[in-house]
C-alpha cells in the first residue's frame, strides 16, 4: 500500500513483523501498549507530513524532506536562538536518520545470519530442534559470508531497478506469514495463565523494540514526494500502517502464547527444523529481508554519498560512490558481529535513534512551525509525546546497554527474572 511508482518498499513496513522481544509480551500490558505506540507513531508521521506541506506552501518551495522540514521550521521561528540553530537541526536529523537506517541494516545482518545458519544446520540434522542445534559454523562467519552479496546489492543506486525484486520479496513475505500463522495457531497456550504486567526494565526494553518496529518516519516524506498523487498519501498511510499494526500485534501476541519464555528475537528462529514448510519460511523471509537491506540502505546513502562525491574529481566520483557504499555496509556488518543478539540490537537501535525520529522531533517541529501561539491542548499533546520519547530513549538505552555489557551474568538475570512479574491472584479454572 505504501509503495509508489519509483520507490517499491518490500519491507519498509512489513519488516517489523519478525521482531518479538524475549519475554516482553505479557498478557495485558504488552498488546495494549503496542497498539497505543503504533497509533502514536502514525500520528507523528501525519504531523511531519502536515508540517512539511505548510512550510513548503508558505515558502513556495518544492516538497521538503525530514531534515529540511526541521531546518526550515527553525529558520522561520520567532526565536533567535532557534534560527541560529537551524543548520545544526538539519545535521542532527540527518545524523539520526543515518544512525537509524544503518541500525536497521545491522539488524538485517543478524537476522539473515541466524536464519541461514538454522536452515543449513537443519539440512544437516533435520530432526534437531531449533533450540538444541548448537553445532556448525559460528554465527559471525555467516555474516562475513553474506557481506559480499549485500555489498553488490547496495550498488544498485536507483530503486526503480529493484521493482521486480521488490515484487518477489513481497510475495515471499506474504507466503511466509501465512505459514507462520498456520504453525503457531496449532498450539496456543492458555492466556489466562500469563502475568498481567512486568517490571520497568522489561518495559523499557519493550519500548525500544516497539519503536524500532513502527519507525518508518524516515521514508514517509520521500515516499509522498515521489507519489503520482501525493494528496492520497494520508489515506494510504492510514491503511498501510493500520494493516501493519494489526498484523504486528496479532503475530507478536500469538507468537508469545505459542512459545512463551522460549521465544527468540525472531519468531522464525523458533520454528523447528523437522518440517519443509518451516525451512521454507526461513528461506522466503530471509530473501525478503535481503532485498529490504537495499531499501533501508537507500536513505543513509542519499545523505552521505553526494557530499563525498562533490569533493572528488568527476572521473573518480563513481569509484568514490561505490567505495563509500561498501564501507557503510562493512560498518553495519561489524556492528552485527560485535552485538550478534538480534533482540538487543533491535532494542538498542529503537531506543537510541528511532525514538528521536518517531516521537521527539515531529511534535517539537509542529510547535515550532505553528504560525502563532499554539493552543494549550496542542501544546500539552506535543510535549507529552516528546517527553514519552525522551524517557523511552533514556530508560531503553540504559537497560539495553546494561544487558549487552552484562549479558552473560547480571544483565541476563535482571531481564529474565520472573520473580518480579505481576501475576494473577487466582488461578484460572
Amino acid at each position: 500500500v505504501l509503495s509508489s511508482e519509483r520507490v517499491p518498499l518490500p519491507a519498509t513496513s512489513i519488516h517489523i513483523l519478525f521482531k518479538t522481544h524475549n519475554s516482553l509480551f505479557f498478557l495485558q500490558l504488552g498488546p495494549v501498549s503496542l497498539l497505543l505506540m503504533g497509533v502514536v507513531c502514525v500520528h507523528c508521521m501525519h504531523i511531519l507530513v502536515n508540517c512539511s506541506h505548510q512550510l513548503s506552501e508558505r515558502l513556495k518551495r518544492s516538497p521538503l524532506g525530514y531534515s529540511e522540514t526541521v531546518a526550515v521550521a527553525m529558520e522561520m521561528s520567532s526565536s533567535q536562538c532557534l534560527r541560529r540553530g537551524a543548520h545544526f537541526g538539519r545535521h542532527l536529523v540527518n545524523f539520526f536518520l543515518v544512525l537509524t537506517q544503518l541500525g536497521f541494516c545491522s539488524v538485517y545482518f543478524v537476522f539473515l545470519a541466524e536464519n541461514i545458519k538454522q536452515v543449513c544446520e537443519g539440512a544437516v540434522s533435520p530432526t534437531a530442534s531449533s533450540v538444541a542445534v548448537a553445532t556448525g559454523l559460528d554465527l559471525r562467519l555467516y555474516m562475513v559470508f553474506l557481506l559480499p552479496f549485500i555489498i553488490v546489492l547496495t550498488f544498485i543506486r536507483d530503486l526503480r531497478n529493484m521493482a521486480a525484486l521488490s515484487a518477489i520479496a513481497n510475495l515471499c513475505m506474504a507466503v511466509s506469514l501465512v505459514l507462520i500463522f498456520s504453525y503457531i495457531l496449532n498450539d496456543v497456550s492458555d492466556p489466562r495463565r500469563l502475568p498481567y504486567a512486568s517490571t520497568w526494565r522489561k518495559f523499557a526494553a519493550f519500548f525500544g523494540t516497539a519503536i524500532f518496529a513502527f519507525e518508518g518516519i524516515g521514508v514517509v516524506l520521500p515516499l509522498e514526494n515521489q507519489m503520482r498523487e501525493p494528496k492520497r498519501f494520508p489515506q494510504a498511510l492510514n491503511i498501510g500502517m493500520g494493516v501493519i499494526i494489526v498484523l504486528y500485534v496479532t503475530l507478536a501476541t500469538l507468537g508469545y502464547l505459542r512459545f512463551r519464555d522460549d521465544i527468540k528475537g525472531s519468531i522464525t528462529l523458533n520454528l523447528p527444523h523437522d518440517s519443509w514448510s518451516n525451512q521454507l519460511v526461513k528461506v522466503l523471509y530471509s530473501f525478503g529481508v535481503f532485498v529490504s537491506f537495499a531499501v533501508q540502505f537507500f536513505v543513509p546513502a542519499e545523505i552521505l554519498v553526494p557530499p563525498v562525491c562533490e569533493r572528488v574529481r568527476k572521473s573518480w566520483r563513481r569509484v568514490a560512490d561505490l567505495s563509500l557504499r561498501a564501507l557503510l555496509v562493512c560498518l553495519t556488518c561489524i556492528t552485527a558481529v560485535l552485538i550478534p543478539r538480534l533482540d538487543l540490537v533491535i532494542s538498542l537501535v529503537g531506543a537510541v535513534s528511532s525514538s528521536a525520529l518517531a516521537l521527539v522531533f515531529p511534535p517539537l517541529v509542529e510547535l515550532v512551525a505553528f504560525p502563532s501561539q499554539p493552543p494549550p491542548l496542542l501544546l500539552l499533546k506535543d510535549l507529552s509525546i516528546a517527553a514519552l520519547g525522551f524517557i523511552g530513549f533514556l530508560t531503553g538505552t540504559y537497560v539495553t546497554l546494561e544487558e549487552i555489557i552484562y549479558s552473560d551474568d547480571q544483565g541476563q538475570t535482571r531481564l529474565h527474572d520472573d520473580r518480579n512479574w505481576t501475576t494473577p491472584t487466582t488461578s484460572p479454572p
